[in-house]
């Protein structure tokens, strides 16, 4: 497979504007791309920016050098000594070009300020370094571009440009196939897992907020003439009593007679049968719980004459319930053996034993 390579040409600007012609007119005729940033202005930081994406996308680097340094950064360093330092860190095979000495060159072309003199030379030593043609004019660099530039070739190949005709190969198409699908696959494993992660943080949350939380509880007792305070509870406590009854449809009625009991400690005996726990009260916990997307009003048909309001357990309020529940099942293993009873102790020696 034939590749086009791209090739950054950097150099300045006007006193090499034909030279600089000559060897994009060079790197057309062999096939490649040419990439010149003249149309960029060199004072224009996010045109850098521009300019070291399109090096990083060049397979080779050229530079040419005649009798000017060139405009400056902020750093006091000519744009084409950037270009040139950036295109030899990134690893970009680099070919320089530097004007002969003898070379006859206009006056109008040349650096006199001896601050640029001094820069130039710097500059210039540097490239040379390095391997580098000389060249005399600009048929001379035409030719020596074009040479140096199929040497660069062979002796640096690079990865280059290739049409997307040129992948027709089944055994590719079956390759790019299959790492498609792994790649869609390992996407979906992270997805899940990152889906996984965030509704475990969530529920998380959603029990410290439970735990954070107090409610005051009133009982109407059997025989009373008003309501009686008795002890607090927190929304965490009154939740994990209440949401194994919403696994199914509960009414609030229900509530308020199995909070009295189950929440507050009372026998049913002791307190009133028709709402012992205020409604309103009842009703509070259910806004409290819905505002965290626990619970939801219950959709189930149901006779006309029952005037009830029924609530149930959402997806997320299951999920809480079963951490909830799950807490519960691994206290006795956080407590250590000491703290269970006897005949698990005795059982858990047993089967230890067993499968020594």
């Amino acid at each position: 497979m034939s590749s086009k390579f791209q090739i950054f040409v950097s150099s300045t600007y006007i006193d090499l504007k034909e030279p600089r012609d000559l060897v994009i007119k060079a790197i057309l005729e062999m096939g490649h791309i040419p990439v010149g940033m003249e149309m960029f202005s060199a004072a224009d930081e996010e045109q850098w920016s521009i300019i070291k994406r399109q090096i990083d996308q060049s397979d080779y680097y050229v530079l040419i050098m005649a009798n000017r340094y060139g405009s400056v950064t902020e750093e006091n360093i000519s744009y084409t000594e950037k270009e040139y330092d950036y295109a030899r860190a990134q690893g970009v095979p680099c070919l320089g070009f530097v004007l002969d000495p003898t070379a006859a060159w206009p006056s109008a072309h040349t650096d006199t300020a001896q601050v640029q003199v001094d820069a130039l030379n710097l500059f210039r030593t540097k490239v040379k370094q390095r391997p580098v043609s000389f060249w005399k004019n600009n048929d001379d660099l035409y030719g020596k571009c074009s040479i140096a530039l199929m040497k660069a070739f062979t002796a640096y190949p690079r990865e280059g440009w290739i049409r997307a005709s040129q992948y027709s190969d089944s055994r590719l198409t079956n390759e790019l196939a299959r790492l498609s699908a792994e790649n869609a696959l390992l996407r979906s494993e992270i997805a899940a897992n990152n889906k996984a992660t965030v509704e475990k943080d969530d529920i998380k949350g959603i029990l410290r907020t439970l735990q954070a939380n107090q409610r005051e509880m009133w009982v109407w007792k059997k025989n009373a003439k008003d309501w009686e305070k008795v002890n607090p509870a927190t929304l965490f406590r009154i939740f994990s009593i209440l949401a194994a009854e919403m696994l199914v449809d509960i009414s609030i009625a229900d509530m308020s007679r199995y909070s009295a009991q189950m929440v507050c400690g009372i026998e049913p005996s002791d307190f009133r049968s028709d709402w012992p726990v205020p409604s309103n009260t009842v009703k509070e916990w259910m806004a409290d719980f819905a505002t965290l997307g626990l619970v939801t009003p219950s959709k189930k048909k149901k006779p006309v004459s029952d005037t009830n309001e029924y609530w149930t357990l959402t997806k997320r309020g299951q999920d809480v319930l079963s951490a909830v529940r799950l807490m519960t099942l691994e206290k006795p293993l956080n407590q250590g053996p000491s703290k269970a009873p006897k005949e698990d102790i005795k059982s858990q020696e047993q089967l230890q034993a067993t499968t020594a």
